[in-house]
């Protein structure tokens, strides 16, 4: 199968690609203060449950794209080992996690990191001027090159990676000397203290795993971008898994020293930004800034990949007749091998939600697409246990040989916890709800494709080499 797309990503650089969408520091410094008000300090240890949750279901979607290196990921697993129609839903779901992933990054980017960096009015309509802006470059930028965007996506993971080493150890540092640490924090509830419900179903300890949970996301970044890697079936599986390790791992000891160099826990719980405000308090306002602009940067980078996978699922779609104006949106540019149309069409869906959406209804919609992740992955975990008989074994290849059955099921298990965490705290009602209307909206436009073409649906494009063959390669 020719799709016009080139091999030209390395195995840093796809590792790179999916560290850029977890993006530790970016989630770190969004979720941080939601953790202190609901359920304390004590809350950062969730991370490490969430951390070996998300790496059992990573280690689940590895075993996918060491077989299957197409660009869409769940989509062309899905459509190609149980039915197209089921594939198509995949996809589906992941279009609009992507999307919306978007949006929620850039607007962040905007509102978080460049506003107060350079001093900008804090109003919305500034913050959706510039939100629209960002999602223009970043838009060239995907459009100009897959090599170019290899490029951003590895200077943002290596500027983030430096900037939470070198805070860590100036935190640690100026912890040691000023005699400043409270290890008290790490087990404290903080403002939550006392709350009745803490501990119970959508309590406030249950919502201290939202941090892990909406930033461990999106390592499979990296299988959306198979057909432009070089060396898919081993490259590939090893970012997936590699990044969420590193993540788990750098979030971790960030978000444990920032909880032990805490001085004033109530005040930096009410701070709007708490990271910068710890940042501030031990290391003073150079050093504040200096993390507010490798955030921009970190943030930058993560709305520029996010936007790349988008595009590569409405091209995996588009090209099997199953997008909207699947013929232009199918279309990759001869002198740039990159599907403009796809990625144009990224930029319009942030523009009509930017544009349409008051502030309060944008925000349950970000919220909303947190559900997306999990609901992909819980289907993906399920037909992997459905079809892994008839997945070909390529010698020398990612797997995890007896291990894979007792990985998957406990990937399952953790995947069902996570959406209860999800789905009931007291305000979930309405990001539930949003999620049901994309299903129903799909499910609308799934009928009628059906009923009009249903063949697109009969059968699936020859992949060639894109499949893995029973045999290494000589």
């Amino acid at each position: 199968m020719s799709t016009g797309l080139t091999r030209t990503l390395g195995g840093f650089q796809l590792f790179a690609v999916s560290f850029a969408f977890i993006s530790v520091a970016v989630g770190v410094f969004g979720t941080y203060g939601d953790v202190l008000s609901s359920s304390g300090p004590v809350g950062i240890w969730l991370w490490v449950v969430v951390a070996v949750g998300q790496t059992l279901v990573a280690l689940v979607v590895a075993q996918f794209a060491a077989r299957i290196a197409l660009s869409g990921s769940s989509y062309q697993w899905a459509s190609r080992l149980a039915t197209p129609r089921v594939g198509w839903f995949f996809g589906w779901l992941g279009f609009w996690f992507l999307a919306i992933a978007v949006v929620a990054v850039d607007n962040a980017l905007v509102t978080q990191a460049i506003t107060p960096l350079f001093g900008l009015p804090d109003d919305e309509s500034t913050g959706r001027v510039l939100t629209l802006a960002v999602l223009v470059v970043q838009a060239a930028l995907v459009i100009a090159s897959t090599r170019l965007l290899g490029l951003v996506s590895s200077t943002a993971v290596v500027a983030e990676l430096a900037i939470v080493a070198v805070l860590v150890v100036a935190l640690v540092v100026a912890m040691l000397v000023s005699g400043s640490a409270h290890p008290e924090n790490l087990v404290s509830q903080g403002s939550a203290a006392g709350d009745p419900a803490y501990f119970a179903l959508g309590g406030g300890l249950m919502a201290g795993a939202l941090m892990g949970l909406t930033t461990l996301v999106g390592f499979d970044s990296a299988a959306n971008l198979a057909e432009e890697a070089r060396e898919p079936f081993r490259a590939v599986p090893r970012a997936i898994v590699l990044s969420v390790v590193a993540a788990g791992v750098a979030g971790l000891v960030f978000v444990v020293v920032l909880t032990l160099s805490i001085d004033d826990l109530d005040a930096v719980t009410r701070d709007a930004s708490p990271v910068a405000a710890i940042i501030r308090e031990q290391l003073g306002p150079v050093w504040e800034r200096l993390l507010l602009a490798v955030i921009a940067f970190a943030m930058f980078g993560a709305g520029t990949v996010t936007m790349a996978a988008c595009a590569r699922q409405v091209f995996a779609m588009a090209r099997d007749g199953r997008f909207p104006a699947a013929r232009l949106m199918s279309r990759v540019n001869p002198r740039t091998r990159t599907p403009i149309a796809a990625t144009v069409l990224i930029v319009v869906v942030g523009a009509v939600l930017m544009l349409a959406l008051p502030g309060a209804a944008l925000l349950q919609l970000i919220v909303g697409s947190t559900i997306l992740p999990a609901l992909l992955y819980g289907g993906t975990i399920v037909l992997y246990l459905a079809v892994r008989r008839r997945l070909d074994r390529r010698e020398g290849g990612f797997a995890l040989g007896r291990l894979e059955v007792p990985v998957a099921v406990a990937a399952l298990v953790w995947v069902v916890v996570a959406l209860v965490v999800l789905v009931t705290p007291p305000d979930a009602l309405v990001p539930a709800l949003i999620v049901g209307g994309i299903v129903v909206v799909g499910g609308v436009y799934f009928t009628v494709k059906v009923l009009t073409n249903p063949s697109v649906f009969d059968h699936e494009e020859e992949a060639g080499t894109a499949l893995a063959p029973k045999r290494a390669e000589s």
